[in-house]
């Protein structure tokens, strides 16, 4: 396990279907995007496999040369069609909430572009104590680690993954596109079916111990 106090843990969070619901706001961005562009996007489907960085869902739609520019246009459009329309998923401030109140610092290590994750954090008056963005799987692992997290908290196996590279507990929620099976089967220590039960299970958990377990 990553090594950091006891008494104060510190505890990675996704963002996408983890803490927020950003489910209609990607919708309504990608529906624009597609509309400025004249290009057919089936935002249903889109919304239906967030986790993975942007440019993998564009290859999708657009062809390879085209990526980066409409990547850019996405994240301009991104703040006034995404951002009002994202809701925090149930339990989101209370997870931050308790592990704060123990002392411990909240991160949220995310894919989504630095600035937009911010966006999101204010808009939804959430205080995590620090937001690393632009960072997908593996790659999430390297700031766990900096960070000295010893749990991480996602909806998708890139995050199992990501929490196995920082030798973080990866605790999982399935809120977002992967079933309890799939999260299993990638190496989840603990499954939760939401992030409303986390506070519970984190009043169990003792970095230097036996994880608690769902």
């Amino acid at each position: 396990m990553a090594s950091t106090s006891t008494s104060a843990p510190t505890v990675g969070f996704d963002l996408d279907m983890t803490l927020i619901d950003s489910r209609p706001g990607i919708h309504a961005c990608w529906v624009e995007l597609s509309e400025r562009t004249g290009t057919y996007v089936d935002a249903d489907l889109v919304v239906t496999r967030l986790g993975p960085p942007l440019q993998e869902e564009m290859a999708y739609w657009f062809p390879e040369d085209r990526i980066p520019v409409m990547s850019d246009l996405y994240r301009e459009l991104y703040p006034e069609y995404a951002v009002a329309g994202t809701l925090a998923l149930p339990g989101a401030r209370e997870a931050i909430d308790a592990v704060q109140a123990a002392g411990g610092r909240a991160i949220v290590v995310t894919a989504k572009w630095e600035p937009n994750a911010r966006l999101h954090m204010k808009h939804l008056g959430l205080e995590p104590d620090a937001v690393i963005g632009n960072l997908w799987a593996e790659g999430k692992g390297e700031a766990l680690r900096e960070h000295g997290a010893s749990v991480y908290v996602g909806d998708h196996v890139g995050d199992v993954r990501g929490a196995r590279i920082a030798e973080a507990l990866s605790v999982a929620v399935t809120t977002g596109p992967c079933s309890a099976e799939e999260l299993t089967e990638a190496g989840a220590d603990v499954v939760l079916g939401a992030l409303t039960e986390f506070p519970g299970w984190f009043s169990d958990y003792r970095p230097d111990g036996v994880p608690a377990r769902a």
